[in-house]
């Protein structure tokens, strides 16, 4: 390649505004990986766990079951725990009335310390998302802004010397345009990871109602929903979260 063309030369020529660019969409696509690798590997460790909870009810007793979980950032654990935490506290002060939470019976009082638990679990499944979304729907138009300030430029430039030669033009409308790929190349890895990772977090967000409903069945009827196997498809009250 032509050393008076290309990347280097674009930001060697380029004034602070094209640089800043440049910078702003480096910085949004470093971000952008890290957030999909990260978040990749996170839901791999969590689908892994997930496998779990077959094991949970064949347990002999509950504790048992908790104990075999994977302890670290497993979201099918806090959720367990949080429901043997729910009952052991509302029993505990059975009979007296210095908590205004005695004023909820076990089956109120279960069903919200679980969606508690699915939306801190939720809040940490879409964690970056955010990110990800708005990278996507702005990147383009940055690339964009730097690929008109770049041609404004070189309009002035062919301006300034009163001609318009194809080598006058071709350098510097080609880097100019470079900025509309750059942002593009930034827009599209970050559109598709949201997506992947969107789709892949429902799936998992299915997963711990199911859970949570279960947990719920268990604690106040003594028994799972569809049986022993924990994979009952439905309950009376539903431990919901938003998508």
């Amino acid at each position: 390649m032509n050393q008076t063309f290309g990347l280097a030369n674009m930001w060697a020529q380029g004034d602070a505004v094209t640089r800043t660019v440049a910078i702003i969409l480096l910085v949004m696509s470093i971000v952008s990986w890290v957030i999909i690798l990260t978040k990749v590997l996170a839901l791999y460790k969590v689908k892994k766990m997930a496998k779990e909870v077959e094991c949970f009810w064949h347990a002999p007793s509950f504790d048992v079951a908790l104990s075999q979980m994977t302890a670290d950032q497993n979201p099918y654990g806090d959720l367990a725990n949080s429901a043997q935490e729910a009952m052991k506290h509302h029993n505990q002060q059975s009979g007296t009335r210095s908590e205004l939470n005695q004023t909820i019976n076990a089956s109120d009082w279960l069903t919200r310390c679980l969606k508690i638990s699915i939306d801190k679990s939720v809040g940490g499944l879409q964690q970056g998302l955010t990110f990800l979304a708005s990278t996507g729907a702005t990147a383009p138009f940055i690339g964009l802004f730097g690929t008109v300030w770049g041609i404004y430029h070189a309009l002035v430039g062919i301006g300034t010397s009163g001609t318009a030669t194809i080598d006058q033009v071709a350098g510097p409308i080609g880097e100019a345009l470079i900025m509309t790929a750059l942002g593009l190349a930034v827009a599209i890895p970050a559109v598709l990871g949201y997506n992947a990772i969107s789709r892949i977090n429902k799936v998992l967000i299915a997963e711990l109602n199911r859970f949570g409903n279960d947990l719920y069945a268990y604690f106040i009827t003594g028994a799972t929903v569809g049986g022993s196997s924990g994979s009952g498809s439905s309950s009376n009250t539903r431990i919901s979260s938003q998508d």
